[in-house]
């Protein structure tokens, strides 16, 4: 909605169209309580954001008479061209997405302005999608959307230097946005299935356009559809998380995999290798029952520690090492990486000692538990230490 208002304010008036945003959604709150949800509650809201933005324009004009100055000189006022239907809003989206992932941010602070404005996440999601607190996000937010109004950026046509220069920041920010909907640490809902569509929607959008149909896009592509085809597996009938192991393989969506095959196979044209082939390669192997499935796993996170290092990627590797080498061979190396203030780092090492030392194994647990930040992860974490203390009595 946001997109779409700017295509008619202009961009440089996103705190406006924002607010009439998140007036629609108000008014929505109040009326669909009263009246119930319309049939087409996409039509109402947008009926209601071009009708508020309309009132606006018209109040500010007449403001500007009283002061004897000129009527809305600068803002183009939507009158009965402001169409709304399915191409507007994802042509406006990505748009948007790639006008603010503007280079005179830095990439992250483009994929954090993103997040906010066109996936609506809150202060505290953008923070835990950067392992930061919530004050250095405040304050990159701030500055981002000053240098933004200081550059006059515009919703203009984008070269295919423009293009290529910001779609690695685009290609991260639908990232992102897809992992929270995958594992939500900062909702009640561990699983968003709606940010998942909307990653893969927008994704999709991507390869429409020569110009954006690159494979790193199929190869995100693919990734997302393996992750998906897991979703209904992932929760169990009392609303807990699975673990990968526990989960009933016959409730996989076996079209979303073969969608994912495909994709990776599109991935593959050219001699591109990304984070997204090799993870996508990973969702891949993850999907079959071969023999040598985790040998191929761990030679992908090989490479992929290598492209872009992270504590989840070796923390990954890690995992995967153990079901090739065994679980005692691993455990020296992952206490090298002395990820201490990482409750997953402890989780792994929980795991890790189950079979050897449990009551060890029950205090990094513990540990874990201490340390993680969502709800949905303690229950995980506490109902492991619980299954292993009941072992050991």
């Amino acid at each position: 909605m946001t997109a779409v208002l700017c295509r008619h304010f202009g961009l440089e008036h996103i705190e406006i169209a924002e607010d009439i945003a998140s007036d629609t959604f108000l008014k929505a709150s109040e009326h669909w309580a009263l009246h119930g949800v319309p049939d087409n509650p996409t039509a109402w809201l947008y009926t209601v954001a071009r009708n508020k933005a309309k009132d606006h324009l018209r109040h500010k004009k007449i403001a500007q008479v009283n002061a004897g100055g000129r009527a809305g000189t600068d803002v183009v006022f939507p009158g009965d061209d402001f169409e709304i239907n399915d191409r507007i809003i994802a042509d406006s989206q990505l748009a948007m997405i790639f006008a603010v992932c503007n280079p005179v941010n830095s990439p992250e602070s483009q994929i954090c302005l993103a997040l906010q404005v066109l996936c609506g996440f809150s202060i505290e999601e953008i923070a835990n999608a950067f392992l930061t607190n919530r004050e250095t996000i405040k304050k990159r937010l701030q500055r981002a959307r000053q240098h933004l109004r200081d550059n006059q950026f515009s919703l203009s046509a984008l070269t295919p230097d423009h293009i290529q220069a910001r779609q690695d920041a685009v290609l991260k920010t639908i990232y992102l946005l897809f992992n929270e909907g995958y594992f939500s640490r900062t909702n009640r809902a561990a699983i968003r299935k709606d940010l998942c569509s909307e990653a893969i929607r927008l994704a999709l959008c991507l390869t429409e356009s020569e110009l954006t149909r690159t494979s790193q896009v199929y190869a995100l592509l693919a990734l997302m559809c393996y992750q998906s085809s897991r979703l209904e597996a992932r929760i169990n009938s009392e609303g807990e998380l699975l673990l990968f192991d526990e989960q009933d393989k016959t409730q996989w969506d076996q079209q979303l995999i073969d969608r994912g095959n495909y994709y990776l196979v599109a991935a593959t044209e050219g001699n591109e290798l990304s984070k997204y082939h090799l993870e996508a390669a990973i969702a891949y192997w993850h999907t079959t029952d071969s023999k040598e499935k985790w040998s191929r796993i761990l030679e992908l996170y090989n490479q992929l520690v290598l492209i872009e290092y992270s504590p989840g990627t070796a923390l990954g590797r890690a995992f995967a090492m153990s079901k090739v080498v065994g679980k005692e061979k691993v455990i020296a190396e992952v206490e090298k990486l002395r990820l201490e203030d990482n409750h997953n780092y402890y989780a792994l090492l929980g795991y890790l000692y189950a079979e050897m030392d449990k009551e060890k194994a029950v205090r990094c647990y513990e540990r874990a538990i201490d340390l993680a930040s969502s709800e949905v992860e303690r229950r995980v974490l506490t109902r492991e230490a619980g299954r292993l203390r009941r072992s050991n009595e």
